[in-house]
């Protein structure tokens, strides 16, 4: 069974494929016109070992809002189509992940209940070009048009870069731990109501 998608979505802000396969090597793609997130998403790919091809336009001449969050809803309708029924998924995925002095921890239940907790404390509002707050907008967009649940925690950290950096790598690590099959649950809705679509 194939678990991949390919999503198109066109707004008069945006436009944007994105292109998944969630049982692959960690291979990605990206032109978004926003190298610091092309950085951050390729931590996704490369530590859930998902494939990940994406390609962006929008109205940076603005700002970067619109693109970071529609990405980030584009990301997730892909996430809910690769993923199917759930049946045999591990359903739930965690992961502390450090780099020098940061520590951040996600969690994500592929629960078909959208939620997000983020909590970090960044030490500085931009990074390079990148205004920092903009990441909750992509988490955000992600959640929504994923149906998960997602809890983001960094528990310390100094240097902005490292914060976002543990944070998206801890992301990949959990989504690659939630999505996995589970030979014991093999055709199986991991929930007791029978159904994980809210």
């Amino acid at each position: 069974m194939e678990r991949t998608a390919e999503v198109t979505r066109n707004t008069l802000e945006t436009q944007i494929s994105c292109r998944v396969n969630l049982d692959g090597t960690g291979q990605s793609h990206f032109e978004t016109g926003v190298p610091f997130l092309d950085h951050m998403m390729d931590q996704i790919a490369r530590h859930g070992l998902i494939d990940l091809n994406i390609i962006a336009k929008g109205d940076l001449h603005i700002d970067a809002h619109h693109t970071v969050e529609d990405i980030g809803i584009t990301l997730g309708k892909a996430f809910a189509q690769a993923v199917g029924d759930k049946k045999g998924i591990r359903r739930y995925g965690h992961a502390y992940v450090p780099l020098d002095e940061a520590l951040s921890r996600v969690v994500v239940d592929f629960s078909g209940r959208p939620g997000l907790e983020m909590h970090v404390e960044f030490t500085r509002a931009v990074i390079g070009q990148f205004d920092v707050d903009l990441f909750y907008e992509f988490f955000q967009g992600f959640v929504n048009h994923a149906q998960v649940t997602l809890h983001i925690d960094n528990l310390r950290g100094r240097n902005a870069h490292h914060q976002i950096e543990t944070i998206f790598k801890a992301f990949g690590r959990a989504l690659r731990m939630a999505i996995e099959l589970d030979p014991r649950m093999a055709g199986v809705t991991p929930s007791t109501k029978g159904t994980l679509t809210g």
